[in-house]
């Protein structure tokens, strides 16, 4: 698929988010919130679901746990968000983007391609997230919100590289980039499909 050079951005991604998003979920404050705190809550437990089946990579172990720290620090800064603003915490949804991501993993194949494809897939939806984040922080009216968002984009930006960083760490680099290239026209693909929703940060 071609993309203007325009449209790409300093992470990778094919395909920006529909300006529309931002407008939408500007209407949608109290589930907008929700979803996001329960996307931190779930990169908080997958974090933990790496640790623990790859305990043996010593530097996946300590630098992943700071993350997990930090992501649940995130879940409360939104959940106390919420409850500032009088709005209440709903259920948590089925998040069809990250599914459509899922359903490219590797499945078969050797145990290092199923180790990568879990690797890129947090370093694809921490990017997603930092550009959803950067969207909402600049196209936000209430400022707080802005400067909220602005925050979480920063550190979402740190993430998506630390999980490249591994990547690498223990994968050929050009396998890595190879395959990160694949997911990347994947993902725009997920996007160019996917409904506009102001109540999802995906």
């Amino acid at each position: 698929m071609e993309t203007a050079p325009e449209q790409k951005n300093i992470l990778g991604l094919q395909l920006p988010t529909d300006p529309r998003w931002v407008d939408l979920a500007s209407l949608s404050l109290e589930a907008i919130l929700t979803d996001h705190a329960w996307c931190e809550q779930k990169a908080a437990t997958s974090c933990i679901s790496l640790i623990t089946r790859y305990s043996f990579h010593e530097r996946l172990v300590q630098d992943l746990s700071p993350i997990v720290t930090e992501e649940w620090g995130h879940f409360r800064l939104v959940l106390a968000e919420l409850q500032k603003r009088g709005l209440r915490l709903g259920r948590q949804r089925k998040d069809v983007y990250v599914n459509q991501l899922i359903a490219f993993q590797q499945k078969g194949g050797n145990e290092e391609e199923r180790f990568l494809d879990k690797l890129l897939i947090f370093a694809l939806i921490e990017a997603r997230s930092c550009e959803r984040f950067k969207r909402l922080s600049e196209g936000l009216e209430d400022a707080y919100l802005r400067q909220f968002y602005r925050r979480f984009m920063e550190s979402e930006a740190g993430h998506y590289h630390l999980f490249i960083e591994l990547a690498e760490t223990y994968i050929d680099k050009d396998t890595v980039r190879r395959r990160w290239a694949a997911w990347l026209d994947y993902e725009a693909g997920v996007m160019e499909t996917t409904e506009v929703r102001g109540d999802r940060i995906h």
